[in-house]
């Protein structure tokens, strides 16, 4: 989508749709209906009927005839201004380009709200997300796609107001690229996204974005003794890969943080198989190396001053007569065993490599996110990320940062008292405590190969929404890039 911003009178823009915003309350309301009837005495019957009053995110659409150059006026309600948030106006932003939509538009002109205790920036940002994430549509593969798409949008303000806002619907649009390259690569099919193709997507969104990407195969890997991610591999007739990327744009001394995703290709479940019921969703279980790949793009975009790494163990987990069975122990590259318990518990098996290959780097702090468990889906839902680490500091960014996107995250305990879970008479540990706190006991798994500040993000419900809502599309969502790239930008 092309966003652009100017400082025209609303009835003097030339668009399909013009989207203006109003309070509930009834002083904001009747200043609003004055304004808006004087400059287009077309709208006075709606605005009197009572048919609009401004309800928090209620639409009408209106025809205004050759009063402006734009044959409709779109009225989306914010409620009390009292309580309009940031999400709030990312939300009502996607209300009304999703009605623009609707109605065939692919031009939509928003008129920026003035809101007392949030800039100028932060309006034109959030509105700008809301437009933009509400029109993807993962439609590579329908040959007759008739979806209806807005596909250019302008932003209308003050003059006085303009610097501020193209500042700030640029970087917001810059962010929400990360989003939809994340979003494209979850939702994309195995036959198009496998190690190698993620790979070569790596390098080639590096190429364009400017960040160093390198990929190590199958034999570095052996030389590395990744045993993890090569235990995970052998029932697959394609090879790991491990992706590195890298945005250097702080100061060379910088620690960096350092990213690591889940990039679990397709997950059948290995011989522990899962039911066939909803398997065609496991092509997103690499969704945190999405994530990852997807952050990468965004602070590049940014041109952020951080060193920031991203590391992606790449390989899917099939079945056939190589792959690893429960009661294998494999090693990993710290010198580490587990004993495998359940094969389907494969994504904390390949992160523990990464994990320990994160070390080489003296990272400030290292960020994993992963599709990781069921059970963080049942404690959860769709709408919340689990998370758990040893890193105070990093959990209150997060925190903070997942408030200000609304990708929220919640902190579990990891008390010792869990470890007895996967406690194993053969081997170090098992990768499975069973049933009960399954989230948790992967997060105990995953802090045996830590050795510095660090946070775990279960992504595994909020990577795929069952139904969307506003501008999380329906599937997978990219959940995690904003979050990221925001609490990056205020470390």
């Amino acid at each position: 989508m092309s966003i652009s911003c100017v400082s025209h009178a609303r009835t003097s823009v030339q668009a399909d749709a013009v989207i203006v915003f109003s309070f509930s309350d009834e002083k904001g309301l009747k200043a609003f209906a004055k304004q808006l009837t004087t400059d287009l005495p077309h709208l006075q019957p709606v605005l009197s009927s009572g048919d609009f009053t401004g309800a928090k995110l209620s639409a009408v659409t209106t025809y205004v005839g050759s009063a402006a150059k734009a044959p409709r006026f779109i009225l989306v309600g914010l409620g009390a201004a009292a309580d309009v948030s940031v999400e709030l106006l990312r939300r009502a932003a996607a209300v009304g380009v999703n009605r623009a939509a609707a109605l065939g538009c692919t031009h939509a002109a928003l008129e920026l709200p003035s809101v007392k205790g949030i800039s100028e920036y932060d309006v034109a940002h959030a509105m700008t997300e809301g437009a933009v994430l509400s029109q993807y549509k993962f439609t590579k593969y329908k040959t007759t796609d008739k979806t209806k798409l807005v596909k250019k949008t302008t932003l209308i303000t003050a003059a006085e107001n303009l610097s501020e806002a193209r500042k700030g619907s640029k970087d917001a649009a810059l962010v929400a690229e990360g989003v939809i390259v994340a979003r494209n690569l979850a939702s994309a099919p195995n036959n198009e996204i496998h190690p190698q193709t993620l790979a070569s997507e790596a390098r080639s969104l590096g190429r364009k974005h400017g960040f160093s990407v390198s990929i190590l195969d199958k034999k570095k890997i052996t030389e590395l003794k990744m045993g993890g991610l090569l235990g995970v591999n052998k029932g697959s007739a394609r090879p790991p890969v491990f992706i590195i990327m890298e945005h250097r744009g702080g100061p060379k001394g910088q620690k960096p943080i350092v990213l690591v995703g889940k990039g679990v290709t397709f997950d059948t479940g290995g011989i522990s198989i899962k039911p066939a019921a909803g398997m065609s969703d496991m092509k997103g279980d690499m969704h945190g190396a999405a994530t990852v790949i997807g952050t990468m793009v965004a602070a590049a975009n940014l041109g952020l001053k951080r060193n920031i790494v991203g590391l992606v163990p790449a390989t899917d987990n099939m079945p056939d007569g190589n792959a690893i069975v429960p009661g294998d122990i494999l090693t990993f590259m710290n010198g580490k065993t587990a004993e495998i318990d359940n094969t389907d518990a494969e994504g904390r098996l390949i992160l523990a490599d990464a994990l320990c290959y994160a070390d080489r780097y003296k990272p400030e702090c290292v960020i994993d996110l992963a599709t990781l468990t069921g059970a963080c889906v049942v404690a959860l839902g769709f709408e919340t990320t689990g998370m758990m680490g040893t890193d105070d500091d990093a959990k209150q960014r997060l925190t903070k940062a997942g408030c200000r996107t609304h990708e929220r995250v919640c902190e579990l305990p990891l008390y010792e008292e869990y470890e007895d879970l996967i406690s194993s008479d053969v081997a170090d540990i098992k990768n499975s405590g069973g049933r009960w706190a399954g989230t948790i006991t992967a997060g105990l798994f995953l802090k045996h190969f830590v050795s510095y500040p660090w946070v775990h993000l279960d992504i595994a419900g909020t990577a795929n929404h069952p139904k969307g809502n506003y501008y999380v599309t329906r599937g997978q969502t990219g959940v995690g890039v904003r979050m990221l790239t925001d609490a990056l930008r205020n470390w």
